[in-house]
């Protein structure tokens, strides 16, 4: 099996707010598209810094994170950031990872929008089970 991707929308949840108090037009809300890499081991969401700028996310924590190759690092946690994949939507933090890095959608954001992997056409698609409605479960 290859690496998988999904096509995603990131949405400053700041900016959603601001413009249902009427404080800024729709047309302002900053928002991009990416090529996430589909990353079940990872537990958030992780963008770069250059999303970070783009979307002008504020810093709400900083953490310890084991990265891949087993190194501790201290990120920072940037939010709130809303995520939007064909019908599904969720909202999230997101860890900050160096530079240009490949953004990473994790296994709590996956879990929160009910998609499911699609090993045989490396891919993402929402759950089958659930096709118009995220099914979440409360307990």
């Amino acid at each position: 099996m290859g690496l998988i991707y999904a096509d995603i929308e990131l949405v400053s949840a700041e900016d959603v707010a601001l413009a249902r108090k009427g404080h800024i037009s729709e047309k302002n809300i900053k928002r991009i598209n990416v090529s996430a890499l589909v990353d079940s081991g990872a537990y958030m969401m992780c963008v770069n810094e250059h999303i970070k700028s783009q979307l002008d996310l504020p810093v709400v924590d900083t953490i310890e994170a084991e990265l891949a190759d087993g190194s501790i690092q201290n990120m920072l946690v940037v939010g709130p950031l809303i995520l939007n994949f064909k019908n599904r939507t969720t909202s999230c933090n997101a860890a900050v990872l160096p530079g240009e890095s490949e953004v990473l959608l994790g296994a709590i954001p996956m879990e929160d929008m009910d998609v499911v992997l699609v090993p045989k056409l490396q891919t993402i698609d929402v759950n089958p089970k659930s096709k118009y409605m995220a099914k979440k479960k409360i307990k």
